[in-house]
């Protein structure tokens, strides 16, 4: 079974800095897209980033693109999020999520991935 823990949320100012991290257990991660999500109160779950299960493919959000950062350590079943000039509109929970895929073409949709974590929440104050 796949299990995926996410951790390094937090509370930071407008303007900080976070890094998530996601630990993913099972000899199979390098086979693996994953992806961030995130959900603010009263709003559906939305896609932040993904990235292929070699790395050499990410996609992001139009919101974060030049902000965040995804990025993944196959020899430590590690997929990471930098996330950089943050904004109070930043603040949810965040998920990550893997699909089981070999390919290069990134999934936006909740839907396609099987399996999630918990989340961590994030808060930015303004």
């Amino acid at each position: 079974q796949v299990q995926l823990v996410e951790s390094g949320g937090g509370l930071v100012q407008a303007g900080g800095s976070l890094r998530l991290s996601c630990a993913v257990s099972g000899r199979t991660f390098s086979s693996y897209a994953m992806g961030w999500f995130r959900q603010a109160p009263g709003k559906e779950r939305e896609f932040v980033a993904a990235i292929s299960w070699s790395g050499h493919s990410t996609y992001y959000t139009d919101s974060v693109k030049g902000r965040f950062t995804i990025s993944r350590d196959n020899s430590k079943n590690t997929v990471y999020l930098q996330m950089n000039s943050l904004k109070p509109e930043d603040t949810a929970v965040y998920y990550c999520a893997a699909e089981r895929t070999m390919g290069q073409a990134l999934d936006v949709m909740p839907v396609q991935y099987h399996y999630w974590g918990q989340g961590t929440q994030v808060t930015v104050s303004s």
